[in-house]
């Protein structure tokens, strides 16, 4: 007699992994949540009341190719903080605070300890951001995927008051970009990192550089940095006119997603420190400048646009909370676009 367990599906590992994995997302459970791990939706009940005009801000993402790193380390317990970091810093920017967070994770075989350590890791995302995980979906597809590998997928939801909203319409002349440090490379770029450094430069992640603190795979590993309190909180105190989250497309691409159609910004390079893994690529990979900043973060995780007379202030208050800020470049006149300086 044929099972589903001959055909490639193991219910009872299934079952496993969500006994396992139930206290973790318990943790991340918020006042709000009115549902248990295992049901078919997870109920979230929305304090209206605390707003004027509530408006819901969505976003989904996964990690990219920087999973290939998790599978060459055998780690697994940090592309998590990465799959929360990516969807709720997208909605952060808009002035939003992550409600909720629903994750889905695909494999050929569970492994229900490599599954475990990757939703401990979406736990503590969840956590460091201040949202519950409220469901998910666990789906094992036999011959889907390569032996030992998986993908991620996020979802987050948050919401705002329509009045706090951060959309970038108030930008003008003069105002000034705060850049705040990423870990690293975060979870952008990683196909070109790994043709640099591993195809062009014969490295491997258990290399070590003079450059690097760490082995190499462990600083291509390096969390996602997750700003979503700090955005909310900086928002609360200063006039933050527009923030950008440097994903990929690098400060080329995603700054001008927030300006107003008559403003550029002018970006002083050099007026922040470049994290040696992105030399490192640069040199190796014989990447060129433009293109490592079309790319990458170059060390920028997040770009508060402010008023002149707030930029000191702004620095000053990130560095409360554990954030390295520095003034990166101002706006002026012209088409929206970076122009880079310096």
């Amino acid at each position: 007699m044929t099972t589903y367990k001959q055909s490639g599906v193991d219910i009872d590992a299934g079952n496993e992994f969500i006994r396992r994995i139930k206290p973790f997302v318990r943790s991340t459970f918020r006042p709000e949540v009115l549902t248990d791990l295992g049901g078919f939706g997870g109920l979230f009940k929305l304090q209206a009341d605390r707003y004027k005009e509530p408006v819901l801000v969505s976003g989904t993402d996964g990690v990219g190719t920087k999973l290939k790193i998790a599978f060459l380390m055998d780690k697994h317990d940090t592309v998590g903080i990465d799959l929360v970091a990516m969807c709720v810093n997208d909605i952060a920017v808009s002035g939003a605070e992550p409600l909720f967070f629903l994750d889905y994770f695909a494999t050929g075989k569970l492994a229900v300890s490599r599954g475990e350590a990757v939703v401990r890791g979406i736990a503590e995302g969840c956590k460091q951001a201040g949202c519950a995980l409220i469901g998910g979906e666990t789906a094992e597809m036999p011959s889907f995927y390569p032996e030992g590998e998986y993908d991620l997928a996020g979802f987050a939801v948050g919401v705002v008051d329509k009045p706090k909203i951060i959309d970038g319409t108030t930008i003008k002349p003069g105002d000034v970009l705060i850049g705040l440090a990423s870990t690293g490379l975060h979870s952008n770029g990683y196909s070109l990192a790994r043709r640099a450094l591993f195809d062009e430069g014969a490295l491997n992640v258990r290399s070590k550089m003079v450059d690097l603190d760490r082995p190499l795979g462990e600083v291509l590993l390096t969390p996602t940095r997750i700003y979503a309190k700090q955005v909310l909180a900086l928002a609360a105190e200063f006039s933050v006119k527009g923030i950008a989250h440097i994903t990929g497309g690098g400060l080329t691409e995603n700054l001008p997603r927030v300006f107003p159609k008559d403003c550029r910004a002018r970006i002083r390079r050099g007026s922040w420190p470049v994290l040696p893994i992105f030399s490192l690529i640069k040199k190796i990979g014989h990447v060129d400048e433009a293109e490592m900043y079309r790319v990458f973060n170059m060390g920028i995780g997040l770009v508060l646009i402010v008023p002149a007379r707030d930029a000191d202030a702004v620095i000053a208050k990130a560095a409360t909370f554990g954030d390295t800020g520095y003034r990166i470049g101002e706006m002026v006149s012209g088409e929206p676009g970076v122009e880079y300086v310096g």
